[in-house]
């Protein structure tokens, strides 16, 4: 407890109050902060000086909020950003990308004033396509390549097999859904909710189904595989095959990890899949105890 106590009566004549400071102008936000505050963009964590950052791409249907989760696992060291495309949650008004140009150009100028420090991508099923495709459109532009590209649950652009589910009716999609899993049953019997993810599903899913890949140079950063074993879209056997076409798009090394579980095995297996994130951003962040991140669930 403090306390203050008046000075001693004096004899002066009482002085003059000082004059009154300038009030000082509010705090302006951090040049990154306000580069940051973008539509596409949601960070999910920050600690007071990140050395690198995680660009998360979700799945066909998915949203940054998939990814929300893993900012209890990360250290604050590693900075966690997460793609919001358009057309759910909180961008359900906002229009749709025409193709997957469109949709990466619009990402490059998002991500180009966040890349002042080392950064990896991460992108989940239909997020692997589209940080490839926008490693290239920085790379284009004369941008940071990323320092790894993760590809999640999906082969190599040009390798997978794409179909026509865009076209199909409601029914269909839902069924595919339920294949995969991910998206729980009870969202799927509800008409309102089913309408929005199937709106946000359709488009997606016309994206990465009429998707061409240009033929292009090689990427130079190292690439990581990550799938489910029993993972439909890529699994643990056409993994092994050049890594599911990956290992030919990069002239740098190429890992795979296979983890138990179907396509979204992410989600039962986070702490794993993070953890083998971040040795691969940074192995000194899963090293020490200084860069232990916390064990919550």
């Amino acid at each position: 407890m403090t306390a203050s106590f008046p000075p001693g009566a004096s004899s002066r004549p009482p002085a003059r109050p000082a004059p009154r400071p300038a009030p000082r102008p509010a705090a302006r936000p951090s040049a990154r902060a306000a580069r940051a505050d973008s539509p596409w963009i949601r960070r999910w964590n920050g600690g007071p000086a990140p050395r690198c950052t995680l660009i998360c791409l979700p799945h066909a249907g998915g949203s940054a909020s998939f990814y929300r989760p893993w900012a209890a696992l990360l250290p604050p060291e590693a900075e966690l950003l997460a793609v919001q495309y358009p057309g759910r949650e909180d961008r359900l008004e906002d229009p749709e990308a025409a193709g997957m140009s469109e949709l990466t150009a619009a990402l490059a100028d998002a991500v180009a004033p966040l890349l002042d420090r080392p950064y990896a991508l991460f992108g989940h099923s239909m997020g692997s396509a589209v940080a490839w495709d926008l490693a290239h459109e920085l790379n284009r532009r004369g941008l940071p390549g990323p320092r790894r590209l993760f590809a999640s649950g999906r082969a190599a652009p040009g390798t997978a097999v794409t179909g026509r589910l865009h076209r199909q009716d409601d029914d269909t999609l839902s069924a595919e859904l339920a294949r995969l899993g991910g998206t729980r049953q009870e969202i799927l019997d509800d008409p309102g909710l089913r309408s929005l993810i199937l709106t946000a599903v359709r488009h997606d899913y016309r994206i990465i189904e009429t998707y061409e890949p240009p033929d292009r140079e090689p990427l130079s950063c190292p690439l990581h595989v990550l799938t489910g074993s029993t993972d439909p879209e890529l699994g643990e056997t056409r993994s092994r095959d050049r890594a599911g076409g990956w290992a030919d798009l990069t002239t740098a090394r190429t890992e795979v990890r296979v983890f138990p579980g179907d396509h979204f095995y992410l989600t039962p297996r986070r702490r794993e899949v993070v953890a083998t994130v971040l040795r691969g951003l940074d192995p000194s962040l899963t090293t020490g105890g200084a860069h232990i991140w916390p064990s919550t669930p």
